[in-house]
């Protein structure tokens, strides 16, 4: 399998550094936490955003230079955050070992796609995270750094609009969340108990318990209103079979009054 692995030279580098200064920002919000997995993965889209990121391709051309930018980088981290460790020289040592490791996996990915799409191949894209975890149109601020609806196909890979052909929202038959952040269905009883423990409920990363409840179809419906579903997978519907009776969201109120859309502000989704 490791042959067949393709890393983009587009790609952003997550340093150490990162992921220290991702865990300052969260222990500074105190009790207005995100809940963030603490890996350095907003940072890094903020180096992304501010132009002073550091590609995969860096890494490969010009080591000189990369290392030139691992140290601006770091300096413009310090600066803001006086308290990070950070041993450039290491860093730079540590990352020219790096380079050699990385390379034979390392292409242009663009024409690769392309390539592969005018030899009529199938192209399977799989989006991390989940659709109301997107930066965008999930419940911001509890939201991650990046694009994981259906924009993230285009923007991450380049991809146009009319290469994409089936869009499969996987779904779970009730719905989790993990970290912080309203959620209407919220079951904090033995009901979400028991969907947490057998449903294996743990986030991947931080090993967190996820927080559980019934299957929100308005959520859904918002969902499908940004991705486009042409069909849906339904995942974990064994782990309902011992509840006589199931519940589901059909519909919002806000202020008492029925609304037609998903609310855009924590303030009126906690409401």
């Amino acid at each position: 399998m490791v042959q067949r692995l393709i890393i983009s030279d587009r790609a952003h580098l997550v340093f150490d550094f990162h992921q220290q200064v991702d865990g300052a920002q969260e222990a500074e919000k105190g009790s207005k936490s995100l809940g963030t997995t603490k890996k350095g993965i907003g940072p890094c889209y903020s180096s992304k955003a501010t132009r002073n990121g550091v590609r995969v391709g860096d890494l490969l051309m010009n080591f000189d230079l990369f290392a030139e930018k691992l140290a601006t980088i770091a300096a413009t981290h310090k600066r803001l955050f006086p308290d990070l460790n950070v041993d450039i020289d290491a860093e730079i040592n540590r990352y020219k070992v790096f380079a050699e490791k990385l390379r034979p996996y390392v292409r242009e990915t663009v024409s690769f796609l392309h390539n592969s799409l005018q030899q009529n191949k199938t192209v399977l894209i799989e989006g991390a995270n989940a659709g109301m975890l997107d930066i965008d149109f999930g419940t911001y601020p509890y939201v991650t750094s990046s694009n994981c609806s259906i924009g993230g196909c285009l923007t991450g890979l380049g991809l146009p609009p009319q290469t994409i052909g089936d869009i499969i929202g996987v779904v779970k038959a009730y719905t989790t969340r993990v970290g912080d952040g309203p959620f209407p269905t919220e079951q904090l009883n033995e009901v979400g108990e028991t969907l947490q423990v057998r449903g294996q409920e743990v986030g991947v990363t931080t090993k967190r318990k996820r927080r559980c409840g019934w299957l929100d179809l308005v959520l859904l419906k918002y969902t499908n209103f940004v991705n486009g579903y042409t069909e849906l997978c339904i995942t974990k519907l064994d782990v309902l079979d011992s509840f006589k009776e199931l519940k589901v969201a059909v519909g919002y109120k806000s202020n008492g009054k029925p609304i037609d859309y998903f609310p855009s502000t924590i303030p009126e989704l906690a409401n």
